[in-house]
Protein backbone atom coordinates (compact mmCIF):
# COMPACT_ATOMS: atom_id res chain seq x y z
CA UNK A 1 0.00 0.00 0.00
CA UNK A 2 1.41 3.39 -1.00
CA UNK A 3 1.57 6.42 1.24
CA UNK A 4 -1.29 8.11 -0.60
CA UNK A 5 -3.55 5.08 -0.02
CA UNK A 6 -2.62 4.95 3.64
CA UNK A 7 -3.63 8.58 4.13
CA UNK A 8 -7.00 7.73 2.57
CA UNK A 9 -7.88 5.65 5.64
CA UNK A 10 -8.00 8.67 7.90
CA UNK A 11 -8.50 11.77 5.75
CA UNK A 12 -12.29 11.30 6.12
CA UNK A 13 -11.88 11.48 9.89
CA UNK A 14 -9.97 14.76 9.91
CA UNK A 15 -8.98 17.19 7.19
CA UNK A 16 -5.43 17.17 5.88
CA UNK A 17 -2.90 19.05 7.96
CA UNK A 18 -3.22 22.74 7.17
CA UNK A 19 -1.51 25.97 8.07
CA UNK A 20 -3.92 26.40 10.94
CA UNK A 21 -3.23 23.06 12.67
CA UNK A 22 -2.04 23.46 16.26
CA UNK A 23 1.70 22.95 16.57
CA UNK A 24 2.18 22.86 12.81
CA UNK A 25 5.94 23.06 12.23
CA UNK A 26 5.53 24.36 8.67
CA UNK A 27 3.43 27.21 10.03
CA UNK A 28 6.10 27.94 12.63
CA UNK A 29 8.79 28.23 9.96
CA UNK A 30 6.61 30.47 7.81
CA UNK A 31 5.84 32.75 10.76
CA UNK A 32 9.51 32.98 11.78
CA UNK A 33 10.65 33.89 8.28
CA UNK A 34 7.90 36.45 7.71
CA UNK A 35 8.44 37.99 11.16
CA UNK A 36 12.15 38.49 10.54
CA UNK A 37 11.40 39.85 7.07
CA UNK A 38 8.92 42.42 8.40
CA UNK A 39 11.26 43.36 11.24
CA UNK A 40 14.12 44.09 8.84
CA UNK A 41 11.78 45.93 6.49
CA UNK A 42 10.52 48.20 9.30
CA UNK A 43 14.07 48.94 10.41
CA UNK A 44 15.05 49.73 6.83
CA UNK A 45 12.16 52.16 6.47
CA UNK A 46 13.20 53.79 9.75
CA UNK A 47 16.74 54.25 8.42
CA UNK A 48 15.34 55.69 5.19
CA UNK A 49 13.25 58.32 7.01
CA UNK A 50 16.27 59.25 9.08
CA UNK A 51 18.25 59.74 5.87
CA UNK A 52 20.70 56.97 6.62
CA UNK A 53 22.63 55.46 3.73
CA UNK A 54 22.22 51.82 2.67
CA UNK A 55 25.77 51.24 3.88
CA UNK A 56 24.76 52.29 7.41
CA UNK A 57 21.74 49.95 7.30
CA UNK A 58 23.92 47.06 6.17
CA UNK A 59 26.69 47.61 8.70
CA UNK A 60 24.48 48.44 11.69
CA UNK A 61 21.62 46.00 11.05
CA UNK A 62 22.07 43.32 8.39
CA UNK A 63 25.55 42.32 9.55
CA UNK A 64 24.07 41.26 12.90
CA UNK A 65 21.68 38.84 11.18
CA UNK A 66 23.70 37.55 8.21
CA UNK A 67 26.25 34.74 8.34
CA UNK A 68 29.85 36.01 7.85
CA UNK A 69 32.03 34.17 5.38
CA UNK A 70 35.06 34.48 7.66
CA UNK A 71 35.62 32.39 10.78
CA UNK A 72 36.93 35.35 12.79
CA UNK A 73 33.71 37.33 12.43
CA UNK A 74 31.65 34.19 12.91
CA UNK A 75 33.33 33.61 16.28
CA UNK A 76 32.24 37.12 17.26
CA UNK A 77 28.67 36.59 16.02
CA UNK A 78 27.93 32.89 16.63
CA UNK A 79 24.16 33.47 16.76
CA UNK A 80 24.17 34.21 13.02
CA UNK A 81 24.46 30.46 12.35
CA UNK A 82 20.73 30.43 13.20
CA UNK A 83 19.48 33.95 12.46
CA UNK A 84 20.72 34.05 8.87
CA UNK A 85 18.42 31.20 7.76
CA UNK A 86 15.31 33.09 8.94
CA UNK A 87 16.38 36.53 7.72
CA UNK A 88 16.10 38.20 4.35
CA UNK A 89 17.19 41.62 3.19
CA UNK A 90 13.89 43.22 4.12
CA UNK A 91 13.22 44.37 0.58
CA UNK A 92 13.10 41.37 -1.77
CA UNK A 93 9.41 40.52 -1.40
CA UNK A 94 9.27 38.10 -4.34
CA UNK A 95 12.17 36.02 -3.01
CA UNK A 96 10.67 35.60 0.45
CA UNK A 97 7.22 34.77 -0.95
CA UNK A 98 8.73 32.27 -3.40
CA UNK A 99 10.69 30.54 -0.65
CA UNK A 100 7.65 30.35 1.59
CA UNK A 101 5.52 28.89 -1.20
CA UNK A 102 8.08 26.16 -1.91
CA UNK A 103 8.53 25.51 1.81
CA UNK A 104 4.80 25.03 2.29
CA UNK A 105 4.38 22.85 -0.83
CA UNK A 106 7.21 20.44 0.02
CA UNK A 107 6.96 20.70 3.80
CA UNK A 108 3.38 19.48 4.07
CA UNK A 109 4.29 16.29 2.20
CA UNK A 110 7.10 15.50 4.65
CA UNK A 111 4.76 16.38 7.49
CA UNK A 112 2.10 13.93 6.33
CA UNK A 113 4.57 11.07 5.84
CA UNK A 114 7.27 11.50 8.51
CA UNK A 115 5.38 13.51 11.10
CA UNK A 116 5.32 17.08 12.31
CA UNK A 117 8.53 17.01 14.35
CA UNK A 118 10.93 16.36 11.46
CA UNK A 119 10.34 19.59 9.50
CA UNK A 120 12.27 22.06 11.66
CA UNK A 121 15.32 19.76 12.15
CA UNK A 122 15.56 19.22 8.38
CA UNK A 123 15.31 22.97 7.81
CA UNK A 124 18.00 23.73 10.42
CA UNK A 125 20.34 21.03 9.12
CA UNK A 126 19.95 22.52 5.64
CA UNK A 127 20.90 25.93 7.00
CA UNK A 128 23.92 24.55 8.83
CA UNK A 129 25.29 22.50 5.92
CA UNK A 130 24.63 25.41 3.56
CA UNK A 131 26.57 27.69 5.91
CA UNK A 132 29.43 25.18 6.03
CA UNK A 133 29.62 25.03 2.23
CA UNK A 134 29.51 28.85 2.05
CA UNK A 135 32.41 29.30 4.47
CA UNK A 136 34.52 26.50 2.98
CA UNK A 137 34.05 27.98 -0.51
CA UNK A 138 35.58 31.29 0.60
CA UNK A 139 38.65 29.55 1.98
CA UNK A 140 39.01 26.89 -0.74
CA UNK A 141 38.48 29.03 -3.86
CA UNK A 142 41.39 31.47 -4.35
CA UNK A 143 39.32 34.07 -6.19
CA UNK A 144 37.04 34.38 -3.13
CA UNK A 145 39.82 35.04 -0.60
CA UNK A 146 39.57 38.85 -0.90
CA UNK A 147 35.86 38.62 -0.03
CA UNK A 148 36.37 36.88 3.31
CA UNK A 149 34.88 38.98 6.11
CA UNK A 150 33.09 41.33 3.70
CA UNK A 151 30.36 39.01 2.36
CA UNK A 152 27.49 37.35 4.17
CA UNK A 153 24.76 34.80 3.62
CA UNK A 154 21.06 35.44 4.29
CA UNK A 155 17.73 33.89 3.43
CA UNK A 156 15.67 30.72 3.74
CA UNK A 157 16.98 29.11 0.56
CA UNK A 158 19.30 26.55 2.18
CA UNK A 159 16.69 25.36 4.65
CA UNK A 160 13.92 25.32 2.05
CA UNK A 161 16.06 23.34 -0.39
CA UNK A 162 16.78 20.84 2.38
CA UNK A 163 13.05 20.31 2.95
CA UNK A 164 12.45 20.04 -0.80
CA UNK A 165 15.21 17.47 -1.33
CA UNK A 166 14.13 15.49 1.74
CA UNK A 167 10.62 15.33 0.32
CA UNK A 168 11.86 14.20 -3.09
CA UNK A 169 14.09 11.53 -1.54
CA UNK A 170 11.33 10.34 0.77
CA UNK A 171 8.49 10.17 -1.76
CA UNK A 172 9.83 10.40 -5.34
CA UNK A 173 6.54 9.08 -6.75
CA UNK A 174 4.40 11.72 -5.05
CA UNK A 175 2.55 13.95 -7.51
CA UNK A 176 1.27 17.50 -7.35
CA UNK A 177 -1.73 18.82 -9.31
CA UNK A 178 -3.15 15.34 -9.87
CA UNK A 179 -6.10 16.80 -11.77
CA UNK A 180 -3.74 17.68 -14.64
CA UNK A 181 -3.08 14.45 -16.60
CA UNK A 182 -2.23 12.40 -13.55
CA UNK A 183 -0.17 15.08 -11.85
CA UNK A 184 3.39 16.37 -11.89
CA UNK A 185 6.04 14.11 -10.26
CA UNK A 186 7.67 15.72 -7.28
CA UNK A 187 11.17 15.19 -8.68
CA UNK A 188 10.26 17.34 -11.69
CA UNK A 189 9.27 20.20 -9.38
CA UNK A 190 12.47 19.67 -7.41
CA UNK A 191 14.62 20.04 -10.52
CA UNK A 192 12.58 23.06 -11.59
CA UNK A 193 13.00 24.68 -8.17
CA UNK A 194 16.74 23.98 -8.08
CA UNK A 195 17.28 25.47 -11.55
CA UNK A 196 15.28 28.59 -10.66
CA UNK A 197 17.12 29.00 -7.37
CA UNK A 198 20.63 28.60 -8.82
CA UNK A 199 19.82 30.80 -11.82
CA UNK A 200 18.59 33.53 -9.48
CA UNK A 201 21.90 33.68 -7.58
CA UNK A 202 24.26 32.97 -10.47
CA UNK A 203 25.46 36.59 -10.48
CA UNK A 204 26.36 36.45 -6.77
CA UNK A 205 29.14 33.93 -7.16
CA UNK A 206 30.08 30.31 -6.58
CA UNK A 207 29.90 30.50 -2.79
CA UNK A 208 26.18 31.20 -2.80
CA UNK A 209 25.48 28.43 -5.31
CA UNK A 210 27.49 25.95 -3.24
CA UNK A 211 25.65 27.02 -0.08
CA UNK A 212 22.28 26.28 -1.66
CA UNK A 213 23.55 22.96 -3.01
CA UNK A 214 24.74 22.19 0.53
CA UNK A 215 21.20 22.69 1.76
CA UNK A 216 19.90 20.17 -0.76
CA UNK A 217 22.64 17.70 0.23
CA UNK A 218 21.55 18.01 3.87
CA UNK A 219 17.97 17.11 2.98
CA UNK A 220 19.07 14.05 1.04
CA UNK A 221 21.41 12.82 3.79
CA UNK A 222 18.74 13.29 6.48
CA UNK A 223 16.29 10.94 4.75
CA UNK A 224 19.03 8.56 3.59
CA UNK A 225 20.26 8.08 7.16
CA UNK A 226 16.70 7.97 8.52
CA UNK A 227 15.88 5.01 6.29
CA UNK A 228 18.91 3.23 7.75
CA UNK A 229 17.86 3.77 11.33
CA UNK A 230 19.80 6.94 12.14
CA UNK A 231 17.45 9.71 13.28
CA UNK A 232 19.46 12.95 13.20
CA UNK A 233 16.52 14.86 14.62
CA UNK A 234 16.27 12.95 17.93
CA UNK A 235 18.69 15.11 19.93
CA UNK A 236 17.21 18.30 18.53
CA UNK A 237 13.64 17.27 19.38
CA UNK A 238 14.72 16.34 22.91
CA UNK A 239 16.43 19.72 23.26
CA UNK A 240 13.30 21.55 22.07
CA UNK A 241 11.14 19.60 24.54
CA UNK A 242 13.57 20.23 27.40
CA UNK A 243 13.72 23.95 26.66
CA UNK A 244 9.94 24.14 26.28
CA UNK A 245 9.34 22.49 29.66
CA UNK A 246 12.26 24.07 31.52
CA UNK A 247 10.24 26.86 33.13
CA UNK A 248 6.82 25.27 32.77
CA UNK A 249 5.38 24.47 36.23
CA UNK A 250 2.62 22.44 34.59
CA UNK A 251 4.84 20.34 32.34
CA UNK A 252 3.17 17.09 31.34
CA UNK A 253 3.89 13.98 33.34
CA UNK A 254 4.14 10.59 31.75
CA UNK A 255 1.01 8.66 32.54
CA UNK A 256 -0.27 5.33 31.42
CA UNK A 257 -3.88 5.45 30.34
CA UNK A 258 -5.89 2.25 30.38
CA UNK A 259 -7.39 1.49 27.04
CA UNK A 260 -11.17 1.56 26.85
CA UNK A 261 -12.29 -2.00 26.07
CA UNK A 262 -15.40 -4.13 26.36
CA UNK A 263 -15.99 -7.86 26.40
CA UNK A 264 -18.43 -9.28 23.90
CA UNK A 265 -19.51 -12.74 24.97
CA UNK A 266 -22.14 -13.30 22.26
CA UNK A 267 -21.07 -15.79 19.61
CA UNK A 268 -17.43 -14.88 20.16
CA UNK A 269 -14.86 -16.22 22.54
CA UNK A 270 -15.35 -14.73 26.03
CA UNK A 271 -12.94 -12.02 27.16
CA UNK A 272 -11.95 -11.09 23.62
CA UNK A 273 -10.43 -7.61 23.83
CA UNK A 274 -11.85 -5.01 21.45
CA UNK A 275 -11.09 -1.32 21.30
CA UNK A 276 -13.98 1.12 21.41
CA UNK A 277 -13.82 3.61 18.56
CA UNK A 278 -14.31 6.94 20.31
CA UNK A 279 -13.59 10.44 19.12
CA UNK A 280 -11.02 10.83 21.89
CA UNK A 281 -9.17 7.69 20.80
CA UNK A 282 -9.25 8.80 17.16
CA UNK A 283 -7.89 12.22 18.10
CA UNK A 284 -5.04 10.60 20.05
CA UNK A 285 -4.08 8.49 17.04
CA UNK A 286 -4.24 11.47 14.69
CA UNK A 287 -2.03 13.44 17.05
CA UNK A 288 0.45 10.56 16.96
CA UNK A 289 0.43 10.69 13.15
CA UNK A 290 1.03 14.43 13.26
CA UNK A 291 4.01 14.04 15.60
CA UNK A 292 5.64 10.81 14.40
CA UNK A 293 4.07 9.86 11.08
CA UNK A 294 1.68 7.17 9.85
CA UNK A 295 4.30 4.45 9.68
CA UNK A 296 4.68 4.46 13.48
CA UNK A 297 1.08 3.37 14.09
CA UNK A 298 0.37 -0.11 15.44
CA UNK A 299 -1.95 -2.44 13.58
CA UNK A 300 -4.61 -1.87 16.23
CA UNK A 301 -4.41 1.89 15.74
CA UNK A 302 -4.68 1.50 11.96
CA UNK A 303 -7.78 -0.68 12.42
CA UNK A 304 -9.35 1.95 14.67
CA UNK A 305 -8.82 4.64 12.02
CA UNK A 306 -10.27 2.38 9.37
CA UNK A 307 -13.37 1.69 11.49
CA UNK A 308 -13.73 5.39 12.27
CA UNK A 309 -13.62 6.23 8.57
CA UNK A 310 -16.23 3.54 7.80
CA UNK A 311 -18.49 4.84 10.55
CA UNK A 312 -17.81 8.45 9.48
CA UNK A 313 -16.98 9.31 13.07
Amino acid sequence: MGEAERHGEYKRVRHRFSLGYDGNAVTTLLILNLTFFLLLLIIKVFFFFNQQTPAHYESQVLNWFSLPSGLKLLSERPWTILTYMFSDTGSNLMRILGNMLWLWAFGRVVQDIMGNNKIIPIYIYGGWIGALFFIIAHYAIPSLHPQIDITGLMGANCGTLAVAMATTTLAPDHRFFTQIRGGIPIWVLMVFYLVIDLAGISTLGAAYSLAHIGGAVAGFLFVYLMKRGHDLSAWMINLFNWANNLFNPHKPQKQKTKEKVFYNTGSRTPYQKQSIVTQQRVDEILDKINIKGYRFLTEEEKDILKKAAEEDL
